[in-house]
């Protein structure tokens, strides 16, 4: 059974999926003003977990170019959605057995950046990756609006039965 914070990364990951139904390939990749591209943010978000659950965590680089092109502050980029994708697929499926090990005693430990301390727990970067999902949930729905796209998810999903608040153990 996994943590409740894992729980609800998971949920959000859910959530996030759901807002890319439908999208096509030549729509993930219009830029509109200064804005990334939907497909950047997808490569984004992967660069994220990569960073914390691989690269920090267990000193595994799965998808080097996300260090490279999507890491905050790099250059505006448009990759093509199936390979932004397949990114954050290949790096989702290599952090589940490590989130799967975490414990309330394992969140509360230092999360090391460049093997140093960083100041930075598990748990919060944990809150922290959540977090910045739901920023880029909305980017991806305010973008799709934009490009004249309906019938868009209504959010938050079904919380309640996916991911219901549960204690700490």
């Amino acid at each position: 059974m996994a943590h409740p914070l894992v729980d609800q990364l998971r949920f959000t990951r859910g959530e996030w999926l759901r807002g890319l139904e439908g999208i096509s390939a030549e729509d993930a990749t219009r830029h509109l003003g200064p804005m990334n591209c939907i497909s950047w943010n997808v490569a984004h978000l992967a660069w994220q977990e990569q960073q914390c659950w691989l690269d920090r965590a267990q000193g595994v680089m799965v998808e080097p170019v996300l260090a490279r092109d999507f890491c905050y502050g790099a250059p505006m980029f448009t990759p093509p959605l199936d390979v932004a994708l397949g990114c954050w697929h290949a790096v989702v499926a290599r952090s589940e057995e490590f989130l799967d090990t975490l414990t309330t005693e394992l969140l509360q430990q230092d999360l090391p950046y460049n093997g140093d301390v960083s100041g930075q727990s598990i748990g919060s970067a944990m809150r922290r990756v959540t977090y910045h999902y739901w920023y880029h949930i909305g980017e991806i729905q305010a973008i799709r609006q934009m490009l004249g796209h309906t019938d868009l998810p209504v959010y938050v999903g079904d919380i309640e039965e996916l991911a219901p608040y549960a204690p700490e153990p």
